[in-house]
């Protein structure tokens, strides 16, 4: 028995799971100006977050009374310098706006343990979170909008139509072509609905 579903399971065809739109990236994706204009304003944002992060990341760990975070905030400069260059460098960047979502949501995790204990600048890492819950919400839309936005039409499908008529043969030689057409009497109006006359009864 564990031979034949061994062979049912090798003759069928693996099943392939399409992406989400969020995660894959359409060059035909057109979405509106604002939202291309958002999505380069987060890219530049995110390099520029990236290197403070970088060349601060320790000022900003003890900023937060969390010193023994400088390593994590500074490889976060890294990822966000690596999104930024991404969202500014691909023609749809929709699946590096939702990997900036995943980031926020890493940054919060992050920052959130700041707040327990008898840390000094529990303050500060209030603040941070409830800037980072901004970021978010922007990311949040951005890639949204970005996912949504309409597709324009593959090279297949634009044709150009301008110069056909739908005639089979230039206009000038198939006018009058139908003037000698005598059309059927029941294409007309069927015999049961033609007006009643003398020659019918």
């Amino acid at each position: 028995m564990s031979d034949a579903m061994s062979q049912r399971g090798q003759g069928r065809a693996p099943v392939s799971y399409p992406l989400p739109s969020y995660l894959t990236s359409d060059p035909r994706r057109r979405p509106d100006r604002a939202t291309r204009e958002l999505a380069q304003g987060l890219g530049w944002f995110s390099i520029g977050l990236g290197l403070t992060e970088v060349t601060c990341g320790g000022a900003i760990a003890r900023w937060l009374g969390m010193p023994r975070a400088a390593p994590v905030i500074q490889a976060y400069g890294v990822r966000e310098i690596l999104q930024g260059a991404g969202i500014l460098g691909s023609r749809d960047p929709t699946p590096w706006i939702t990997a900036r979502v995943a980031g926020d949501a890493l940054d919060i995790a992050t920052v959130l343990p700041g707040l327990e204990g008898h840390n000094p600048r529990k303050d500060n890492v209030l603040i941070t979170l409830l800037a980072l819950a901004g970021v978010t919400a922007v990311d949040v839309i951005c890639a949204r909008n970005l996912a949504e936005a309409p597709l324009a039409p593959s090279q297949k499908v634009r044709q150009d139509y301008r110069r056909r008529s739908g005639f089979r043969r230039p206009a000038k030689a198939m006018r009058g072509a139908a003037r000698d057409f005598k059309p059927p009497p029941d294409i007309i109006s069927p015999e049961a609905m033609r007006p009643w006359t003398l020659t019918n009864a």
